[in-house]
């Protein structure tokens, strides 16, 4: 558990994720991905820990850590099982948008529950016609005289149709180029009006429930906007951007850090039985193995470095953590490639841990914003370009 960088506090929270992942995720892990099965019962322990106050204040119990701990935690718990550490960290990023602006009414019906381990919520901003540009949503809400009204379709909600809220982006009619209209809204599981698609069956993290969700004039009331209309771009790049982007990296860490730690004790219990030597006598392997801990170390350490600058509001912030979860992709399917190759036809095997988290780490290339999208952010950004 890679913690010397870490203050206390943070430390405490990774040997309680590390003790879950060990636990109550690691044991299931290969079951919920055969099965595509949301993982209600690893969810349930994480929220009795109180894990999933991560983002709440100290005053209504939570921890109120930033994104240092959501970097390290969500590693931990990619340890155990890829797909709950996503849900978790879908939960995070959400929880921290309910935080960031809320009202005492939307503290007592939202925060409070998640600081009790009562309430799992998620966000809900990706469409199936937008891709990766999530900030320009086509969803449409009318604003009534006591409720907002929403119409339209999301697609690729993790844990949709098991969490307790959704954070859903929207805009008003004849807004839907304009970054600036973007609006947060918190949907609840059993507003009016919710017609969810069918059950995930992706080809990696297959129990995230990743579903999609068709909002048939769908009643949220009035009381359930996040802010207020008109301003939330800039929850996009204040909240939403840095949680999301430092979230994903921290499951994709962990995600390699899991393949490597197999095929090294792959190699180290395994033996040829015409010598009786140990796989990891073979020179060539130890080459492959030394460049796999490089890329994983470096990344992390650009990881946590990112996720500091955002902490302390330092204002190149955005390059590092657009450089960080680009990387992260990167690192992570040539990490997970490696040790499926180090671990030769066991590592292919139809129910092998590498092979699944090889699966899992495909998606870290296609999650919005994508590699491409995140490396045009960045380019753009060092020649003193706008983003949009």
């Amino acid at each position: 558990m890679p913690t010397s960088d870490l203050d206390p506090a943070i430390v405490k929270l990774c040997e309680l994720a590390a003790d879950v992942a060990g636990r109550t995720l690691a044991p299931v892990a290969d079951e919920i991905d055969q099965a595509a099965a949301w993982p209600s019962a690893s969810m349930a322990v994480l929220a009795q820990t109180g894990l999933t106050a991560l983002h709440m204040p100290r005053r209504i119990n939570g921890h109120e850590q930033g994104l240092l701990a959501l970097a390290a935690v969500t590693e931990e718990l990619a340890v155990g099982c890829s797909s709950t550490a996503m849900c978790y960290a879908m939960h995070c990023v959400a929880s921290k948008v309910l935080e960031a602006k809320a009202t005492p009414d939307q503290e007592e019906r939202f925060l409070a529950p998640i600081a009790q381990g009562r309430h799992i919520t998620s966000l809900a901003l990706s469409e199936p016609g937008t891709g990766a540009y999530f900030f320009l949503p086509r969803v449409q809400f009318r604003s009534g005289e006591d409720s907002y009204v929403l119409s339209g379709e999301k697609s690729f909600i993790t844990s949709g149709g098991h969490a307790d809220s959704y954070v859903v982006s929207a805009v008003p009619p004849g807004a839907e180029l304009d970054p600036g209209a973007f609006t947060c809204l918190a949907v609840e599981r059993d507003a009016p009006g919710l017609e969810w698609g069918p059950e995930w069956r992706g080809f990696g993290m297959r129990g995230n429930s990743s579903r999609g969700v068709v909002l048939n004039d769908a009643r949220v009331p009035r009381g359930n906007l996040l802010g207020a209309e008109g301003d939330q771009l800039w929850y996009v790049f204040e909240v939403i951007a840095p949680y999301f982007l430092i979230a994903m990296s921290g499951v994709y860490v962990g995600i390699a850090r899991a393949a490597l730690q197999s095929a090294i004790a792959h190699l180290q219990e395994r033996r040829h039985s015409h010598t009786g030597d140990a796989l990891s006598a073979a020179p060539p392997l130890w080459h492959d193995v030394a460049e796999a801990w490089t890329e994983l170390e470096a990344t992390r350490r650009l990881v946590r470095h990112a996720a500091r600058q955002a902490d302390a509001g330092a204002a190149d912030a955005a390059l590092h953590l657009f450089a960080a979860k680009a990387r992260v992709a990167q690192m992570v399917n040539s990490v997970t490639e490696t040790a499926m190759i180090l671990t030769g036809g066991r590592g292919y095997g139809e129910h092998s841990a590498i092979g699944r988290l090889h699966r899992d780490a495909r998606a870290a290339n296609v999650m919005a914003p994508t590699s491409h999208l995140l490396k045009t952010w960045l380019g753009r950004s060092l020649l003193n370009l706008p983003l949009m």
